[in-house]
């Protein structure tokens, strides 16, 4: 019954908000700002509505830590199709996700991703995934936090994938700081045994924020290892949330 309330309302919500799309979506032609942001908190009603009826009983650690004053990169694992919605819920500021392209398939749903800033990156097309990264890079620029996934699909194993470097671009040009973010059995909710989704405790753990201008060209080089590190620390420790 869960699974079923969740997709009606995910159909619905798309179809009857279509006419709000289109309105905002002419206003972002004169405001991209407004439009974005709007949009965020339009969305967002609908994700704290979702996450609800979905049972996530939700932990949010760190937030207080993330800064109010300017864009960052949001880096994070990723174990579930509930930690982008968990995740916007819960950034600070105006945030676009880079999502994998098939994401543009879904009408609607990627026309209310656009608006917010979000991207679509081609993992097969090494020029359109730099064309993407760069884009990412100008919207940090612009005053826009982005984030990103770097293990590059799902995954459920108690080890991270191994981390793709290209994502760190974004904070290496912009000079924005990098917010570690661990989300924690939200594959529970569904993932590890659909088509049923299930009630679950999980947990949102935004870390410290890493200033590439505080850390030595060495463990510039070696950046990827270590957010992935940090992450898997935070991990870790929330374990004990879980039970």
């Amino acid at each position: 019954m869960r699974s079923i309330i969740v997709a009606l309302t995910m159909f619905l919500w798309l179809v009857l908000t279509f006419p709000v799309y289109l309105i905002v979506a002419l206003v972002g032609v004169f405001n991209k700002r407004a439009c974005a942001s709007f949009s965020q908190k339009f969305v967002n009603s609908a994700f704290r509505v979702l996450m609800w009826e979905v049972g996530a009983k939700t932990t949010v650690i760190g937030r207080e830590l993330v800064p109010k004053d300017r864009p960052v990169l949001y880096v994070s694992n990723h174990r579930s199709y509930a930690d982008t919605p968990l995740g916007y819920i819960n950034v600070v500021g105006t945030t676009g996700f880079i999502a994998k392209k098939e994401i543009k398939k879904f009408p609607i749903l990627s026309l209310w991703m656009k608006n917010m800033t979000c991207l679509f990156l081609d993992r097969d097309d090494m020029r359109q995934g730099l064309k993407t990264i760069l884009t990412a890079i100008d919207n940090v620029k612009d005053g826009y936090s982005v984030f990103i996934m770097p293990e590059g699909t799902r995954n459920h194993n108690e080890e991270m994938l191994p981390f793709k470097e290209g994502s760190f671009k974004v904070a290496e040009k912009s000079g924005c700081p990098i917010i570690p973010v661990a989300f924690s059995n939200t594959d529970a909710l569904y993932e590890l045994h659909k088509p049923w989704i299930k009630k679950a405790k999980v947990v949102v753990h935004f870390g410290e924020p890493v200033y590439l201008d505080n850390i030595s060209r060495e463990e510039k080089k070696a950046l990827a290892g270590k957010i992935q590190g940090i992450i898997a620390d935070m991990l870790k420790e929330d374990k004990k949330l879980i039970g």
